[in-house]
Order: C-alpha cells, then structure tokens, then sequence
C-alpha cells in the first residue's frame, strides 16, 4: 500500500480556537514532541496578526525556540505579504496561504473578493520566490456555510490558476465539515485527472457532522496520500455556527494503521503526547483512541465476585 502522510495542525489551526491562551513553553513542548513522531509536517503558527488571531501571537519565539527535527518540514500560515516577511525571517521551510472557494466566506473570512485575495496571494508568491515552499489552502471546498453547494470547478480551476503560479502544493479543504464520502470520491477524482501530477495535494476535513474519517478513507482509495489532522480533534472555523475541531490526528491515523496503511507515525509515540494534551489546554478533548487505546491492545480478564 502506499505511504500516507500526515501534517499536524494543532498548534496553529487548534489553538488559534482556544478561549485560553496556551503558553508559549507548552507549544514548543508539544511542537517538540510531535516531531518525534514521525509527522511529515507540522503547521507549527500563524504569522497573523495579534489582534486578528491573539493566541498565536507569540509566533516568532515558537519558530525561533523549536527544535528542528531532519526531515520535517515546519510550516506557518500567512495571510499577506507582510505574514510572509516575518515567516521567511523565522526561516520556515514552508508558507501556507489561504483563501475560499466561495465568496462570502471570503469576505467574511479574509475581508476581501475571492479577486482581491488571490491578487494578494500571487505578490506573496511572487515575493517569496522559492526562498521556502509554498502551500495554498483553499477554503469552504466542499460547501459554504452562508452559500451552500460550491460547484467542484470552482474548486479546480483555483486550484489550477494556483498551480500555474508554481505552488508546490494545494490543500483542498473541508473548513466547516460540509463533505460526505461520495462527494470527497468525486472531487479526488477530478483534481487527480486535471492538476498537473507534481503537485502535491492534501485533503483537509473537520469532523462537524461525524463524517472525518469516513472522508479521509474515501480519500485515501481515490488515490490521495497527504491529510492535515489536529490532535485532540481541536479547531473549529469561527464563521460557522456549531463548527467543531478538524480530524483528530490520533484517530485517523490509527485506523489507517488497522487497515495495513504506512504512515509513517509512531502511533504509541503519539498517543502519549495525545492524553498530555487536555491539561495544556484546560478541557476534555473529542477525540477517541487516546482514550479507548488501540484496537490492538489488550486487557486482562477482571473476574467480578460473587
């Protein structure tokens, strides 16, 4: 079977929903550990602004004090070209850029036209230059929340316009758990036979509707071997009401491990980072197999008495 591999978000996509600030030492903590695992990127911040997203404000002490581990890449969000600069110095080895595939998440997200944001994002592309790679993350893929239906070739031609600019990636993202199986089969289909074969795609789901992981494996048999997880199933989308986290990295990463898929992850590794992860936050987290343990793990018989 082939490899599959992961990207963690927690610390960026995860976090950045938190009421609570998360302590610059625990994130680079955590980033630390998760670079035991075998990830083959981790988002590790957001070069956003401070008053934009204030639980990542702390983003170039993170990049500055994590220990870098060979053959992860260490990826930031950046919204605008000045995000870019100040990643670029805290010298990321990759910037992910992000707009939607629908309008008024656009604007509602990004305060900007679908037209205005990939102007912005091709002057950051341009600037950039190969200095680091880049990633585009394209929003609201599979449905809007305010719009509904987003038709699959507004998808693909972004996706292609993107790839023109010489990306050397695309995320196509699930940002308010709006896909099901059958639609995620369709669309992996399409990208796969109309973007060029080196660009890497990534399939990026929430768990809103209890459909992630049956999403991801849709993905996975249509071909598709790059995801994004958050650990713990953190994260949400601030612009659709009742938005929950995105896969739980742990669980999706487990099931695919069950079904004889390489990952790559140390999944014991991982999970003991995992069950560390509701005391840095304050809260119970969703997911499941941290707190069940793998299916391969077995218990002793506890006879009850008479």
């Amino acid at each position: 079977m082939k490899r599959i591999f992961f990207n963690e978000v927690v610390t960026r996509d995860g976090f950045q929903m938190e009421p609570e600030f998360v302590s610059t030492d625990a994130k680079i903590a955590l980033i630390d550990e998760l670079s035991a695992c075998g990830y083959a990127k981790i988002e590790a911040t957001s070069f956003t602004s401070a008053k934009a997203i204030p639980m990542l404000r702390d983003a170039e002490e993170v990049m500055g004090r994590i220990r870098r581990v060979p053959g992860v890449d260490y990826a930031v969000l950046v919204p605008n070209l000045r995000g870019a600069e100040r990643a670029l110095e805290s010298r990321a080895d990759e910037l992910n850029l992000v707009m939607s595939a629908s309008e008024s998440h656009n604007q509602a997200n990004l305060r900007m036209s679908r037209a205005q944001s990939f102007s912005a994002l091709t002057e950051v592309i341009t600037v950039v230059n190969g200095r680091a790679a880049v990633d585009v993350s394209i929003s609201t893929a599979f449905g809007c929340p305010m719009e509904g239906d987003v038709p699959a070739e507004e998808v693909i031609g972004l996706a292609q316009r993107f790839a023109d600019l010489g990306v050397r990636g695309v995320a196509v993202c699930d940002t308010t758990g709006m896909a099901h199986p059958a639609q995620v089969a369709a669309m992996c289909e399409s990208l796969q036979q109309r973007l060029p074969s080196g660009l890497q795609l990534t399939l990026h789901f929430h768990n809103t509707r209890g459909m992630g992981l049956a999403n991801v494996l849709a993905a996975v048999q249509g071909g598709i071997v790059r995801f994004d997880g958050s650990l713990g199933e953190l994260g949400g989308c601030p612009y659709a009401p009742g938005a929950s986290g995105n896969i739980a990295s742990e669980d999706a990463i487990h099931m695919l491990e069950a079904m004889g898929y390489d990952t790559g992850i140390d999944l014991e590794r991982l999970l003991a980072v995992a069950r560390k992860l509701p005391d840095i936050v304050g809260h119970d987290v969703p997911a499941q197999v941290s707190k069940a343990g793998p299916l391969w793990q077995l218990h002793q018989v506890v006879c009850q008495p008479a």
